[in-house]
């Protein structure tokens, strides 16, 4: 599976008053979109995002775990030490998902806080996991194993609003394992190790190592 992201419009900023809290803040917007080609040449059907989007609010929304980051990670793992908010809806609307976040007191939370008293404009972008399939007309379509990582982290206005729609394919292969992805190529390396010969265990143990140092160069 690839790392997916999508950039997507600016959302709105809005505040609410609340007599314990005192202000809170909340970010509002089209998080999702469906049946749309984006500027990536990636279409997500609307079946898909219905599926995943459904996982997501039970497993994520429901139980308070739905977090998003301030930036562009380059992983499907949520950084607790990175969390600037909790997404507390999530819904559709026609071919879009309309998406609702608070946004937290965390070190990166006030970052944003900070951001929208100040006036700046932001946008979110949807992470994910999930492979591609050609579509009608040479179109990337979204498969029926997508998965969310998040349907929003906060990223910065990029100046020009053609430039929000845009996504990066990380050149990673993950795979779930254990509750939590995990590189392949790594994953692989483990299993060979796993299964070699005691005879040849130090060897294989070398090669990877070698192969690892490869990659990180």
């Amino acid at each position: 599976m690839k790392l997916i992201k999508e950039l997507n419009e600016t959302v709105e900023f809005i505040t609410e008053e609340n007599e314990e809290k005192g202000k809170q803040y909340f970010i509002k917007g089209v998080f999702l979109q469906s049946n749309l080609k984006n500027r990536n040449g990636r279409v997500y059907p609307k079946e898909v995002l219905q599926k995943e989007v459904k996982r997501y609010t039970t497993e994520n929304v429901e139980k308070n775990r739905a977090f998003g980051e301030l930036g562009h990670p380059d992983s499907p793992t949520i950084n607790l030490d990175r969390v600037s908010h909790m997404i507390k809806e999530l819904y559709e609307d026609g071919d879009n998902f309309i998406g609702k976040a608070k946004i937290m007191d965390t070190p990166y939370g006030k970052i944003v806080k900070n951001l929208l008293d100040e006036g700046a404009t932001i946008g979110v972008s949807s992470r994910g996991m999930g492979t591609l399939r050609s579509g009608k007309g040479g179109v990337a379509e979204v498969s029926n194993d997508f998965v969310l990582a998040t349907a929003a982290d906060i990223v910065a206005d990029p100046s020009a609003p053609d430039a929000f729609v845009e996504g990066v394919m990380e050149s990673k292969e993950w795979t779930f394992v254990d509750g939590k992805f995990v590189e392949r190529d790594l994953e692989e390396m483990k299993e060979t190790i796993r299964k070699t010969n005691s005879l040849q265990l130090q060897e294989a143990k070398i090669k990877a190592f070698q192969h690892f140092l490869q990659k990180i160069k």
